[in-house]
């Protein structure tokens, strides 16, 4: 299976690569394009970065000694420019120095940077120079002056101390509680959370709830019993919702195009590739079987043309170029929370997911009269 794990990670790096680039020379707020909601454009440059670094931390954490020379070569020039970049971004005196502070939007991509700093606290958090962690865990706190919607956002101000917490830092556990306190009063059941007390028929579980949701508890069950105790709960609830996740891919690897943020395209898969990178999978679902289906979303995706403008940056649609699909908040940076979809890269190429023969995913095996498992909800 060699073949479609160096497909994933072509299509992570040709996706990611042209923020990791101009960050790392000290030129992404010149050549990040303005081309939809230019009045977004202050907070770009962030949501480039950060979403770019929560798909791609799991491949810079993984084991290099498991990896091909090419793969590891690979590897090392991006954990490289991983580094540069936060140097870049979190420095005052930077041309990139990124807004932290103010606007709103900061703290949305504050946490997903914190995100990927969890997700690779060992090649990320662990190789900053102290300067560098100084000033990057300045920034962090900095975002805490914007205060959080009652909705998703409450998890950004939650991963924001887990990324303080991950740096070695003081931390706020008060605002972890709050989020999983108010979330576990907002299930609605069946593995899915509402977005504030209604539920929404969107993606959102996927973009963000559920897995900050995953991995704050797992971070901080070791320093706090309340959320220790919630842990067994909030993996079993996500878990559910990746099986539904993936009955949700078809034969042909298209989706449901349900609700907000559509422009994020395969990045609404993000649970479904996490529970397979934490071998949280339901028993129903080998790793196999949800590899193929990725790879078939992944691929009926990037077979569109007009997914990229002519500088290799993303263009918003979920097909191709569709601007009418990007709400007012979206801008090019804020496409670039696709790259949740490539979470599995950071499994070792010996390991199932990778190595077991290809196998029919759910959607694909039911519209061919195969014989499939009864779907069954949880409370």
């Amino acid at each position: 299976m060699l073949d479609t794990k160096k497909q994933w990670l072509s299509a992570l790096l040709q996706i990611t690569g042209p923020v990791l680039d101009a960050l790392a020379a000290g030129k992404l707020k010149g050549r990040l394009p303005v081309s939809i909601h230019e009045d977004r454009s202050a907070f770009a440059p962030l949501e480039a970065f950060g979403r770019s670094m929560v798909g791609l931390a799991p491949w810079l954490e993984v084991d290099s000694s498991s990896l091909t020379a090419d793969e590891r070569e690979q590897q090392s020039l991006f954990r490289e420019k991983a580094i540069r970049c936060i140097e870049m971004a979190a420095d005052p005196e930077s041309p990139d120095f990124m807004v932290f502070d103010h606007g709103g939007q900061p703290l949305v991509d504050t946490a997903f940077l914190a995100h990927a700093l969890v997700r690779a606290p060992g090649s990320l958090a662990a190789q900053l120079q102290p300067d560098v962690r100084r000033k990057l865990a300045a920034a962090f706190r900095s975002s805490r002056a914007i205060p959080a919607h009652n909705s998703n956002w409450i998890f950004f101000s939650a991963m924001v101390e887990a990324g303080l917490y991950v740096l070695g830092e003081d931390y706020d556990i008060l605002r972890v509680l709050y989020a999983a306190r108010t979330f576990l009063g907002w299930y609605k059941g069946d593995g899915v959370y509402g977005d504030g007390e209604r539920f929404h028929w969107d993606y959102y579980n996927s973009f963000v709830i559920q897995p900050m949701f995953v991995d704050l508890v797992d971070t901080f069950s070791s320093e706090n019993e309340e959320i220790a105790r919630m842990r067994d709960l909030v993996v079993t609830r996500s878990t559910r919702y990746a099986a539904i996740l993936e009955r949700m891919i078809a034969p042909d690897g298209s989706f449901p195009v349900i609700g907000r943020s559509m422009c994020y395209r395969f990045g609404a898969f993000q649970m479904l590739a996490q529970a397979a990178l934490q071998e949280r999978l339901p028993e129903e679902l080998s790793a196999a079987s949800v590899r193929c289906a990725l790879t078939a979303v992944i691929e009926r995706v990037m077979s569109a043309p007009g997914m990229f403008d002519e500088q290799g940056w993303l263009l918003p649609g979920v097909y191709g170029y569709q601007p009418e699909l990007a709400e007012p908040y979206i801008n090019i940076g804020s496409l670039y929370l696709c790259s949740s979809v490539f979470l599995p890269l950071g499994i070792k190429p010996s390991e199932p997911f990778w190595s077991a023969p290809d196998r029919e995913w759910t959607g694909k095996r039911v519209w061919s009269g195969a014989s499939v498992p009864i779907d069954h909800a949880i409370d």
